[in-house]
């Protein structure tokens, strides 16, 4: 189990494929040539997770002119991502990642602490941009949701 996150700029980002909403193989490969905005969350549906896959919705398009594609990732089952892409109105990639092999790949899979104590291991919020040649660009290791959105966008123009 991964206690932190050692994936570091200029890192190949660790290959996987997971299935989205619709329960389709969706791998990190079918998207070489392109950046990939990957996002960790912990649970469809709570507010810190809801403000975030909302904003990203909201920056989508703008992205998509950037060559750049947004993957969420949660242990959620593909029916759950389902249900919160209806209430929310979300047109975001969302991948069901239920044994948290992915998670824990990218260090996102962490013993979480709860008033200073430690509770139970859980995906922490976590976002790694990845360039076109599949290397790590960038990593946010302790997201707070708000806000956060915005930080990518600027770090993905200034990198382009």
């Amino acid at each position: 189990m991964s206690e932190t996150n050692n994936l570091k700029t200029g890192d190949k980002a660790p290959g996987f494929c997971l299935p989205d909403q619709d329960d389709k193989e969706t791998c990190l490969a079918d998207y070489k040539g392109k950046w990939v905005v990957l996002y960790f969350y912990p649970k469809d549906n709570t507010p810190g997770c809801t403000v975030e896959a909302i904003d990203f919705t909201a920056v989508k398009k703008d992205l998509e002119t950037k060559n750049t594609a947004i993957l969420g990732v949660s242990r959620d089952s593909v029916k759950s991502h389902q249900n919160f892409i209806a209430k929310q109105e979300l047109t975001i990639t969302l991948l069901s990642d239920q044994d948290h092999k992915v998670s824990e790949a990218y260090g996102a899979w962490q013993l979480k602490k709860m008033n200073g104590k430690e509770s139970s291991y859980g995906i922490v919020r976590s976002t790694f941009l990845i360039d076109p040649e599949g290397k790590i660009a960038f990593a946010w290791p302790d997201v707070n949701a708000k806000g956060h959105v915005e930080k990518v966008v600027q770090k993905i123009e200034e990198l382009q």
